[in-house]
């Protein structure tokens, strides 16, 4: 039959677009039966009529076999296809791709251009601007509100330590903070010498987030807690400290000269080391860039890139693209922020113990003068304003009023 005949044939050879056609079908040899009334019985007679039917959608319930079997024809149908089909899709498929991949890689080239430092016109350099950023940085350098030096030494009147007995053990007490409370403060009230016996002890990351009615453990005597190591015994302590051992053992009371790895004690009159000390202070100086960027001009002399003669460079240039999130360097606060043509649009922050930094070429400045930053503050985004060649950080670093090579202390 034709039906069979049809169903049977190859997937490839059948015309009936998509199989999804219902074909027709034209029968020839099958005569309706009619019914003639004769006087005995009825007759049945065939009309010679040729009759035409088309195949039907078979109905079935919807049933969970159903729907399994729905499913299994569309997938088969669908890998039908795939199959014939399987070269011109890999080819737009690939055509895509390649498309795709062009197009980014255009995109990323044109960027690149676009961000990094080139040979571009722009303005002349503005002598007198330089002068009025550097009597800037001299006027924030005579800031007096420090109760502290760089050691951790409380400055003030000089503690006698002739009168600090050092044959008693350690003791202390609780102290509540207050509002406007500085950890300098604390310490000189309660006649310490260092602010990194505070430090030490209360286990302080950062003096800055100290806060009122946060309870603080405070010493009778300056030092600091030492954690014992694997290996480490008394002796090699107080050699290391130059310390005494009777003093070691008097001020921690000790009953036993051995010592447990983890074991905590007390080390009379020692303080912090300077990176340790100034990483608690927010006083270590760290990359304003954190993304990835390319050293472009270091600090001193060279050639200038637009003028072409030898000319000093007062800080240090980092290029990254537009837009690259810019970070204070070290805590402290915005002392003034503005728009010149040297500069372009710049941020200058105060920091502790007479040091500024000058943020300069931003395309956006996000923070605004008197404002509090800490090393996780965004102060702008990297531009190519100003005198420039293109999209860079330059970053000054200022001691006292005067210029510093940034590489000096800057924490990489």
């Amino acid at each position: 039959m034709e039906i069979i005949s049809f169903i049977n044939q190859d997937y490839s050879e059948r015309k009936t677009p998509g199989f999804l056609k219902r074909p027709n079908f034209k029968r020839t040899d099958y005569k309706r039966p009619v019914k003639e009334r004769s006087l005995s019985s009825y007759a049945i007679a065939y009309p010679d009529e040729d009759i035409t039917f088309r195949a039907g959608r078979i109905k079935r319930q919807l049933s969970p076999k159903g729907i399994l079997i729905a499913i299994g024809q569309m997938v088969s149908l669908a890998t039908g296809y795939i199959s014939l089909n399987l070269k011109k899709i890999l080819i737009s498929l690939i055509c895509v791709i390649a498309g795709f991949s062009i197009g980014v890689a255009s995109y990323k080239l044109i960027i690149y251009k676009q961000n990094h430092i080139g040979a571009l016109t722009f303005n002349n350099e503005d002598d007198s601007e330089l002068d009025a950023v550097s009597r800037l940085m001299s006027t924030f350098a005579l800031d007096t509100s420090v109760q502290i030096d760089e050691f951790g030494h409380v400055l003030g009147e000089e503690i006698d330590s002739s009168s600090i007995v050092l044959t008693q053990p350690v003791s202390y007490q609780t102290y509540t903070v207050l509002a406007g409370d500085t950890i300098g403060g604390i310490a000189k009230k309660f006649g310490l010498s260092n602010i990194s016996t505070l430090i030490s002890v209360n286990n302080i990351s950062n003096v800055r987030s100290v806060y009122a009615g946060q309870k603080l453990k405070i010493p009778s005597i300056d030092g600091i807690i030492h954690k014992v190591g694997k290996g480490e015994s008394l002796n090699s302590i107080v050699e290391k400290n130059k310390l005494k051992l009777e003093v070691l053992i008097d001020v921690n009371d000790l009953t036993s000269e051995v010592l447990s790895v983890g074991q905590e004690i007390f080390l009379p009159g020692v303080s912090l080391d300077a990176n340790t000390l100034r990483n608690a202070m927010g006083d270590l100086f760290k990359l304003p860039i954190k993304a990835k960027f390319r050293w472009t001009s270091p600090y001193g002399y060279r050639i200038d890139p637009i003028k072409k003669v030898k000319a000093f460079h007062t800080g240090t240039d980092m290029a990254c693209p537009t837009g690259t999130p810019i970070f204070a360097a070290m805590s402290g606060t915005v002392s003034y922020t503005g728009v010149s043509s040297v500069f372009g649009n710049y941020v200058i922050v105060s920091h502790p113990n007479g040091y500024q930094t000058l943020y300069a070429h931003m395309s956006k400045i996000l923070v605004k003068k008197g404002q509090s930053v800490g090393q996780d503050t965004k102060l702008g985004l990297v531009g190519s304003t100003g005198y420039s060649t293109g999209p860079h950080l330059h970053f000054t670093v200022y001691k006292n009023g005067k210029i510093v090579d940034p590489m000096t202390v800057l924490k990489k």
